[in-house]
Order: C-alpha cells, then sequence, then structure tokens
C-alpha cells in the first residue's frame, strides 16, 4: 500500500481551507487551543503543514485530447515551484492563468529527509509509505528540513521538534469514524474536491485513475526522491469546454439556481 494525494491545479482556488484544517487538525487537535503563542493576533506564528503558492502563468497551449490526459499539457512542474511567476509567464503573451499550487510532504518513497536524521526520528512506514516524525526522538536539529527540497517541515519552536504532515494518520485509521471520514482534514476541507486521497498502489483507486486519465505528474522528479504525491495540471481551454457541455445539464441546474439566490 502506498498512500498519497493527487492535487489538481485546475480547481484548486487558493482559499487555504486544506492549510486551516491541516492545522487545526495537527497542531490543536479538536479541543484544546491552537499551538501559536498569540494565534489571532496580529502576528501568529506555529507550524503549517500544509501551504498554498500562487503563480500568475501562461494559459495552456492546445492539445489534442485523444491520448493527452484529457487535454492536460505537459505542465513544467519545477519551473512553477523554483522559479515562479517569470519563468512561466511571458510578456508577449496576454492570455494568462492563476495556478494555486498546495504544498506539504510527497511522502518521498527515498525520503532524503529519513537519511539525513541522527536520531532515527523521522521514519517511512513500510505498511503504507507514510513519513512521520517520532517526537519523543526529535531533537529539532533541522537537518531533515534542509535536506527536505519541497519545504515541508517546519520546526516548531515552542515544542522544540519538527512537524509535517502525517495524513492525519489518526484519522484514516480511526475506526470510530465513519469511512467517509477517515481521511485527511485538508481533504474533507477542500470545497471544490481538488484534493483526493488514496492508495497509489491500487490501479483501480481514485487517485491512480486520475494520473492516468489527466496525466498526473510528480514535483521534481530528477530528484530521485520518487514523491508519492501527484498534481493534475491545468487543462487547456478545448477540454474544458468538452466537459463543460457534457455536464451541460449539471450547469444549466446550477444557472438557475444561482440566479434564485441572486433574485432574492
Amino acid at each position: 500500500m502506498k498512500l498519497g494525494l493527487v492535487i489538481d491545479l485546475d480547481t484548486c482556488v487558493g482559499c487555504h481551507a486544506c492549510a486551516t484544517a491541516c492545522k487545526q487538525w495537527n497542531t490543536s487537535g479538536t479541543i484544546g487551543p491552537l499551538s501559536d503563542q498569540d494565534p489571532y493576533g496580529k502576528d501568529p506564528n506555529g507550524s503549517w503543514l500544509n501551504r498554498i503558492r500562487t503563480f500568475e502563468v501562461k494559459e495552456p497551449e492546445p492539445l489534442p485530447t485523444k491520448g493527452q490526459g484529457c487535454g492536460s499539457q505537459k505542465f513544467d512542474l519545477h519551473a512553477l515551484a523554483t522559479e515562479g511567476t517569470s519563468a512561466l509567464l511571458s510578456d508577449a503573451s496576454p492570455a494568462s492563468k492563476t495556478v494555486h499550487m498546495p504544498m506539504s510532504c510527497m511522502q518521498c518513497e527515498d525520503a532524503d529527509c529519513v537519511t539525513v536524521c541522527p536520531t532515527g526520528a523521522s521514519y517511512k512506514r513500510e505498511e503504507d509509505g507514510i513519513v512521520l516524525v517520532d517526537q519523543d526522538k526529535c531533537m529539532g536539529c533541522n537537518l531533515c528540513s534542509w535536506a527536505c527540497p519541497y519545504g515541508a517541515r517546519e520546526l516548531d519552536e515552542e515544542q522544540g521538534v519538527m512537524k509535517k504532515c502525517t495524513l492525519c494518520v489518526d484519522r484514516i485509521y480511526d475506526q470510530a469514524l465513519p469511512e467517509s471520514e477517515r481521511q485527511p482534514a485538508c481533504v474533507l476541507s477542500c470545497p471544490t474536491s481538488s484534493r483526493v486521497f488514496g492508495d497509489f498502489d491500487d490501479p483501480t483507486s481514485k487517485v491512480s485513475q486520475l494520473v492516468v486519465e489527466r496525466n498526473g505528474q510528480p514535483l521534481m522528479p530528477e530528484l530521485g526522491y520518487k514523491p508519492t504525491n501527484q498534481y493534475l495540471p491545468p487543462r487547456n481551454k478545448e477540454a474544458v469546454a468538452m466537459m463543460a457541455k457534457t455536464n451541460e445539464p449539471a450547469l444549466s441546474k446550477l444557472k438557475k439556481w444561482a440566479n434564485r439566490v441572486i433574485a432574492r
């Protein structure tokens, strides 16, 4: 089993619901206060295990939909994550697209953060591939943070230990919860369903099917860490128009509902 996330860059709206839900669940639990010194003050601090980066990029070039992941282009995730807007947005192109890129632990198969940890606090579980930190062994040396190219780890200065995304391991295996709720907090909170959780070792799972259908890509695979999480690139206009036509009855109902709300 290899658990991870698929993130759709075409539907993420950058609302930060995933980031705040992640922080609430993983740094405060469900009953206590946030771990920040002053969580509601002018400059709150504390660990954020999920962050959203926003870039302005060129509109994807049209591609044949057949065999191209439903019109997805070979999107340069590396340039987007490392160089940002300047690498992808041409002054000569008036057409641009805002892309919101959530970033958290990629649950790498060959995680360098685990290799460099001097105390064995960082480890990768064999049963599901989740990378975790044993808080009792962590001494807050920051070596794992420096080794992670995705910026996925953050030192909790109050506790003196490293924090990172755990895929909400306490939720996904909680038999007391309904099966539909055994998912990471970020997935449950996403209003556009742009985050999908599942087993990449299962070819019939939704995450595996999305990667095939939409040409899912890992972030910076050239580094050799083999990240589990995959990103679905933005679709070109032809593919979006085709989907809109396919879903025309649903869109028509949505428009009628919106008109009624406006009329009120």
